[in-house]
């Protein structure tokens, strides 16, 4: 039954049918009684309907953005893919939990894959298969949610659904000459302080190929974290919810004297991941009108360049271990880079 309640502005009722809820406010408490009873009695009729009829897709991604991804790490690149798919596939958004099919999302993935022009008449480039891999992945999330915690549908559309064949891992290697020239044109000296956010975008890189740490991981390193004296790290990690501690990492000679110069500061790196991004691409970029090969460079090569390095010195669990990975087949596919040519000359 709804609730009418006076108020100085008028009469505001409230309406609750089986956790669905709505209210308005009138002017006068008859159009506050004949918009609750009218209104009930829809609420009720679309309670006793599937909620599969009753949800749209739209419906599901926005609660899951406003309840699922925030608790998430790294929530952010998550809501901002989730959002994406909102603006670029409206028509499909639209649609009844109850009309998505496997076909609609296997349309999707191929326009990903392909690119497509939007609603608005601009064309939206293709992405990689890893890409739509990632986006999948959180989209598959959200009917599960929807489907065994919300009672939304009890369908799977994503039951048959093919994935992208994965790419293949990449094989770059990062030369030594790279190093140097990346670190001229960033304008870092070795042993010296940085005090531009270039040079510290070059130490942060320095450090990647002596660590094999990710990018947010080492801006992440300050006084709290990093323990020189014993040559330790530690950084959050994304199943830290579940061991409840931080992965440690250990520090070579050298990339504890890399960090010495910082290690004072309660931020050692003062600078965004994002900016970090940005620096580098620039500087790369600059140098590829003289030497074209290096704008194949990615800062993320710097993480499989020093495992691969680090491979040559310690045993496949303790690679494990410094890079964290739980699984192996990940390690050796996608980060362990030494080509049959390098192996044979060690043999």
């Amino acid at each position: 039954m709804a609730s009418i309640t006076q108020y100085k502005d008028g009469w505001r009722v409230q309406v609750s049918v089986r956790g669905m809820r709505d209210s308005q406010t009138f002017r006068t408490q008859r159009e506050a009684k004949a918009w609750g009873a009218r209104r009930e009695h829809e609420l009720r009729e679309l309670a006793a309907k599937d909620p599969a009829d009753v949800h749209t897709l739209r419906e599901m991604l926005e609660r899951y953005d406003a309840e699922i991804i925030p608790s998430k790490r790294g929530s952010r690149p998550e809501s901002l893919r989730l959002r994406a798919f909102l603006k670029h596939f409206p028509d499909l958004a639209e649609r009844r939990l109850s009309d998505v099919r496997t076909p609609d999302l296997a349309a999707w993935r191929d326009a990903r894959l392909s690119g497509f022009v939007g609603k608005d008449g601009k064309k939206v480039l293709k992405v990689s298969a890893a890409s739509v891999q990632r986006d999948i992945s959180w989209l598959r999330n959200a009917f599960g949610i929807a489907r065994k915690e919300w009672h939304w549908m009890s369908g799977n559309p994503f039951e048959g659904f093919r994935l992208p064949a994965d790419p293949p891992p990449r094989d770059r290697r990062v030369l030594p000459s790279e190093v140097k020239l990346i670190c001229r044109q960033l304008g870092y000296r070795s042993g010296v302080v940085p005090v531009t956010k270039s040079q510290e975008a070059a130490l942060a890189f320095l450090v990647a190929l002596r660590t094999a740490m990710r990018a947010g991981e080492i801006l992440s390193l300050g006084k709290d974290n990093l323990d020189l004296s014993k040559r330790v790290a530690r950084v959050a990690h994304k199943t830290q919810h579940l061991t409840g501690r931080p992965r440690q990492v250990p520090l070579s000679r050298h990339a504890a004297r890399l960090l010495r110069p910082v290690s004072d500061r309660e931020r050692c790196f003062s600078i965004t991941s994002k900016s970090l991004d940005v620096l580098f691409r620039k500087a790369r970029d600059r140098l590829a009108v003289a030497y074209p090969k290096i704008a194949e460079l990615h800062f993320h090569d710097s993480r499989a360049e020093a495992l691969t390095r680090l491979s040559r010195k310690v045993d496949v669990m303790t690679l494990a271990k410094i890079s964290g990975h739980a699984d192996l087949k990940i390690l050796m596919r996608t980060y362990y880079r030494e080509s049959a040519e390098d192996i044979a000359a060690r043999l």
